[in-house]
């Protein structure tokens, strides 16, 4: 692929030269990648660019016109072009479009400028991107100024992508070549097809290959707005709509150079370009003084000022009163003046002034429309204040402003509703006695952190917010006062240590908090409006009495010596004691439905391990937590709407009553000691009662049960399944794993149960299972495991009569059945679609081949002239293909063969697990769908034969087999993707590669060597 890639010019090189260096920033400044973008559109001294200008011109000499030069001082201004080659574009705003046609050396310009003039966009907004279909590369050779145009041998070549390498005083020639390096005309993309047209493409080709991309300036100037200003420095580098565009006055009405070292001169520049910019934010940047001199003195519609980290001199705040239209003025962390005189502060249109943090003597604000004023933190002594309009003050922190001083600027503020004095330790109640009688509007007042004051005999009638943290001073004494501000809504207490109780009647408070007060025992409060209420970690709390209307959520954990709650919350929903330890049982009248909490939904009684006896009767009540209860013995739940309960960690449950609940799930198995329990749950689908080993009464009616877990319930009886049976004919899953009481009745019983599909009797005492045949004709899992009492005959209903037509996985693991029961089950029994026969001793080899004894009768279609072993000539009779999908012969300590030819027709079969099996010797296994085979830990393992073209994985942990029988094994399955022969003792690392080779198909090979 060949690309045409030349720099056009304007009409002579002055205004070329012009142009760049209006748009080119000369100052190089490697600590800062975004100034050196800022840089681009900020300007910078022209002097930097005397010595590394930028020509663009069209090559002469030798080159002829057949190379462009492009002059740079520097390597990173070219490499600013080399990223925006793909849209056309120069950094001098001007088009890339091609100066070279087809005309004599010599002939006018004229003659090419019409074919040039095609290439534009027809509005004129940007170049044309053409885009050709082959490749090329591009050589870019510099040299001396003073070697003129003409190229030579000792030229160096660079690529575009290298890094960026000055060069002071060469010229870099960009030269279009092909892929093949022949000296071929760049623009010919028809390798000489068509000889007619000469160098150039046909007018048709062109507009079939163009792109047109189109941006109206009002579009452009919409996507432009959201920008940050270092992203539209990066923009106006692509074309000149571009940075015309970006520098709209618009998007620079804030100048924000924080934390940019920025000099003095491009800041001069910027304020010169954008007179009408009315934000500046020099905070952090270098002589904060000088450049917040410059833009006082040059902007005259500035209004916001944001500096600080430096010093601000006298003069600053002398010439302050001539920026006539500022309203915000924002100092953070600043040295004001020479630390000595008083800093005035005189300005008549100011709105907001914020000095924090700052290091000053005395202060002096005049400013007649002044409304917020902020002095936090800073180091002054005194501060006066003529400021008839103030409503917002802050001077937290200000630790070194005296008692007199906080009252003078405080009252000479009448008009003020908003006060911050935290942290001012000299502040007296004298003073807020004056506040209160001067400033007749304050609604907000924070106090915190003043040790001196106890608010006794102040009156602040028109507070609505009082915050009062760390407040030595504080006690009950203080509520007598606080109650006569009618109009509170938020007080806040947290960590007043001397505070011992709280009786408050205040009719608009909203939100009180009392966090971290060590002494306080009592809080009686009685508030309409009340919607939030945080008390915490108040150890000697032992009486709360509550009333609120419009209390929702209610949140008192870690209350360890709380015992008595009163409420009458006629909205609460959502309570949390969680760690009140102390609560006793009275607690659950207070949240039944004549307590006073007509509306709850929600209660968390969490870690209260005084509760024994747990009874609510509520019509509201949707979830309930009893975790870690440890003491508790009994539990009534009468809540028709009870949806979720939560009683992990209670132990000691002995009776249980849940009638009637809305449950549709519920889990007893963590509750060991349960002996009786009555459920009335018309919509509980779920219920575990696992491990409830002494549960010995129980009656449960729940109509939509679907699956009930007993196991290890060893008092269960025949007279409770059978009740149980009655009362919930739709269970389709039921366990009674380690039921050792249940018996015939028990399991005569099932015939109520149509649906029941899953049936678990494992670890059970039953020898016979004649019930279970009779009654579970939908039973599609029957597990037996370890039922040793089961004989040899206990399943032939299975494999001679026809019994559980549907069954579909059978577990007879550590049974006692012997090997010639099994042979019949799986000869017989071919809809079976999973078998575990795991730890069956009496297994001796798993031969489906044609040998002796009831596999031998086996048909198949595969070999019909050699099916009888005796010589026999009579005809066997095919029959249909196994469903077996899964076997499972984990731990057969005496299986010592498997054979499971094609004829065994297990067409199916696609996992079989043989681990643990440490005689097994010999596995010869034709599956066409086995995909899965394990023979871990099978020690004596020696002959192993597979024709199992999708077996993909195959585990041989631990296996002393041959290199060579492994890989006669997998050498026919085409897929298989895992081999793991990890802790094989005779493979070594060798064996890999040959393993890999025999089976191309492997992925992983899992090996301990």
């Amino acid at each position: 692929m060949k690309i045409w890639c030349c720099f056009g010019l304007g009409e002579d090189e002055e205004e070329v030269r012009g142009t760049m260096r209006e748009g080119m920033f000369g100052n190089e400044n490697d600590d800062e990648s975004e100034g050196k973008e800022l840089g681009f559109l900020l300007g910078g001294q022209m002097s930097d660019l005397e010595e590394n200008e930028m020509v663009v011109g069209s090559g002469g000499g030798g080159g002829g016109g057949d190379q462009w030069q492009l002059g740079v001082g520097g390597w990173r201004q070219f490499d600013q072009f080399a990223s925006t080659s793909g849209q056309g574009i120069g950094d001098n705003g001007e088009a890339f479009f091609p100066e070279k046609c087809d005309r004599p050396e010599g002939s006018e310009r004229d003659d090419c400028d019409s074919d040039d003039r095609d290439s534009w966009d027809v509005h004129h907004k940007r170049a044309k991107v053409h885009s050709y279909s082959q490749g090329c590369t591009y050589a870019i050779t510099a040299m001396p100024l003073e070697a003129g145009n003409s190229s030579s041998s000792t030229d160096r070549d660079y690529n575009v992508s290298q890094s960026p390498i000055p060069f002071n005083n060469e010229i870099l020639r960009l030269t279009t070549m092909s892929n093949d390096g022949d000296d071929e005309d760049p623009l010919d993309s028809n390798d000489g097809r068509d000889e007619e047209e000469g160098d150039g493409f046909s007018t048709s080709k062109m507009e079939d290959l163009e792109v047109r991309m189109d941006l109206t300036d009002d579009l452009l100037h919409m996507v432009f707005s959201f920008l940050d200003h270092v992203n539209l420095c990066r923009a106006a580098i692509v074309c000149k709509q571009w940075r015309a565009g970006s520098s709209h006055e618009d998007f620079w009405r804030c100048l924000n150079f924080e934390n940019r070292n920025i000099s003095e001169e491009q800041f001069e520049d910027m304020c010169r370009r954008y007179l009408n910019a009315t934000e500046v934010n020099i905070f952090g940047a270098p002589s904060i003084h000088s450049l917040v001199m410059t833009a006082m003195s040059s902007l005259r519609n500035l209004e916001t000022l944001t500096l600080g980290k430096g010093t601000l001199g006298d003069a600053f705040f002398q010439a302050l009163a001539d920026c006539y239209m500022l309203k915000r003025l924002l100092v953070n962390d600043a040295t004001l003046g020479n630390g000595i005189q008083e800093i005035p502060i005189y300005h008549d249109r100011l709105h907001h002034l914020q000095i924090t943090k700052c290091r000053v003597l005395r202060i002096s604000v005049r400013c007649p429309q002044l409304e917020t004023l902020s002095l936090k933190r800073s180091s002054m002594a005194h501060a006066v204040l003529n400021c008839p309009l103030l409503h917002d003050l802050d001077i937290g922190s200000c630790h070194k402003l005296t008692d007199a001083a906080i009252r003078s600027a405080a009252t000479s503020c009448p008009l003020l509703e908003s006060l911050d004095m935290s942290n001012c330790s000299c502040v007296s109640d004298d003073t807020l006695r004056e506040i209160a009688l001067t400033c007749a509007n304050l609604h907000i007042l924070d106090a915190s952190y003043c040790p001196n004051i106890s608010l006794e005999s102040v009156r602040l009638s028109m507070l609505t917010v009082l915050k009062l943290h760390s407040c030595e001073g504080i006690t009950s004494a203080s509520m007598a006062a606080i109650s006569h501000s009618y109009m509170l809504e938020v007080l806040e207490l947290d960590n007043c240590s001397l505070l011992t109780s709280v009786s408050l009647d205040l009719p608009r408070l909203q939100n009180i908090r009392l966090v971290h007060c060590r002494k306080f025992v009592d809080l009686n409060l009685r508030s309409t409006m009340l919607s939030s209420m945080t008390v915490s970690n108040c150890p000697a709390l032992h009486r709360i009495n509550v009333s609120s209307n419009s209390l929702q959520k209610l949140v008192l954990q870690k209350q360890a010596s709380l015992t008595t709650l009163a409420l009458q919350c006629q909205y609460l929903q959502e309570v949390d004691l969680t760690d009140c330890e102390s609560l006793t049982n009275s607690i659950c009248d207070v949240f039944s439905d004549d307590g006073g909490c007509p509306m709850l939904k929600s209660l968390v009684l969490d870690n209260c391990e005084c509760l024994t006896a747990v009874g609510f009767r509520s019509t509201s009540l949707v979830s309930l937590s009893l975790v870690g209860c440890r003491a508790i013995t009994s539990l009534e739940l009468i809540c028709p709407y009870l949806e979720q309960v939560h009683l992990d960690g209670c132990d000691h449950l002995e009776r249980a009553s849940f009638r009637p609940v809305g449950l549709r799930s519920l889990n007893l198995g963590i509750c060991p000691k349960l002996s009786a329990l009555h459920i009335e749950a018309p919509s509980m689908v779920q219920l575990e009662l696992k491990g409830c080993g002494g549960l010995s009464e129980a009656s449960i009616n729940c109509p939509m049960l679907t699956s009930l877990d007993a196991s290890f319930c060893s008092k269960l009886k025949d007279d409770c399944l059978s009740a149980t049976a009655a009362s919930c004919p739709f269970i389709e899953s039921l366990i009674l794993m380690s039921c050792p009481s249940v018996g015939y009745d028990g399991l005569s019983s099932l015939r109520l149960l149509p649906h029941l599909t899953l049936l678990d009797l494992s670890y059970t005492f039953l020898m016979n299972l004649q019930p279970v045949f009779e009654s579970c004709l939908q039973l599609k899992v029957l597990k037996l495991q370890a039922c040793k009492y089961l004989t040899d005959s206990s399943l032939e209903a299975l494999y001679k009569e026809g019994a559980l037509p549907a069954l579909c996985e059978l577990d007879l693991s550590y049974g006692a059945l012997c090997q010639s029961a099994i042979e019949e089950l799986l000869a017989c029994c071919t809809h079976l679609t999973h078998v575990s026969l795991n730890g069956c001793l009496n297994m001796h080899d798993l031969n489906w081949g044609f040998s002796s004894g009831p596999i031998s009768e086996l048909p198949s279609i595969y070999n019909t002239s050699s099916l009888s072993s005796h010589g026999d000539d009579h005809e066997l009779i095919e029959q249909p293909n196994r469903l077996l999908q899964n076997l499972n012969c984990v731990g057969c300590q005496n299986i010592k063969k498997v054979l499971i030819p094609p004829m065994a027709r297990c067409t199916h079969l696609s996992s079989l697990n043989l681990s643990l099996s440490a005689n097994l010797k010999e596995v010869d296994v034709a599956c066409y769908n086995l995909c899965f085979l394990n023979l871990s830990n099978c020690s004596s393992l020696e002959i192993l034969k597979l024709e199992c073209p999708r077996l993909t994985s195959l585990f041989l942990q631990s296996c002393n087999i041959t290199v060579e029988a492994v890989e006669a094994a997998i050498s026919q399955c085409n897929m298989l993707e895992t081999l793991d022969i990890r802790f094989c003792p005779k493979l070594s690392n060798a064996s890999m590669k040959t393993l890999r080779a025999v089976c191309p198909s492997l992925k992983r090979i899992f090996s301990s060597l």
